[in-house]
């Protein structure tokens, strides 16, 4: 899997991937021009979506409503480890949603992919060429 990164100007920072442009820009305290979410916005945002996709494919699954399905995420910051230590999340099942299913929707939301890789982080390298 190959991503393309260039660098349009100021601080922004974009990525090509399966032909689409991911764009990035750090906020106006930071020196940029805030024209798109910041790499680490898109990361949280991976998560949550992520999560998100694996409730929505399990109700699919079982031909579940899905109306007023909702999802929340949250997050502890310390200034101190200047690092996010809990990422929570707050499911609002649609109305009706069956008893025998809310414990497996919780563990199907717990399969995230983004979640298994951050439990189990990948090696980084850098090569100059």
């Amino acid at each position: 899997m190959d991503l393309e990164v260039s660098f349009p100007g100021g601080l922004r920072v974009d990525v090509g991937y399966k032909g689409h442009n991911i764009r990035t820009d750090q906020p106006v305290a930071s020196g940029g021009g805030d024209a798109a979410p910041a790499p680490f916005d898109l990361f949280l945002a991976s998560i949550a979506s992520c999560v998100g996709i694996y409730v929505l494919q399990f109700l699919r699954a079982r031909d579940l409503p899905t109306e007023g399905l909702k999802l929340k995420m949250s997050t502890d910051y310390s200034r101190e480890e200047r690092r996010i230590t809990n990422i929570a999340f707050e499911l609002t099942l649609p109305d009706g949603f069956p008893e025998e299913y809310r414990d497996a929707v919780v563990r199907s939301a717990m399969q995230c992919a983004v979640k298994r890789h951050m439990e189990k982080p990948p090696e980084f390298d850098v090569k100059l060429v």
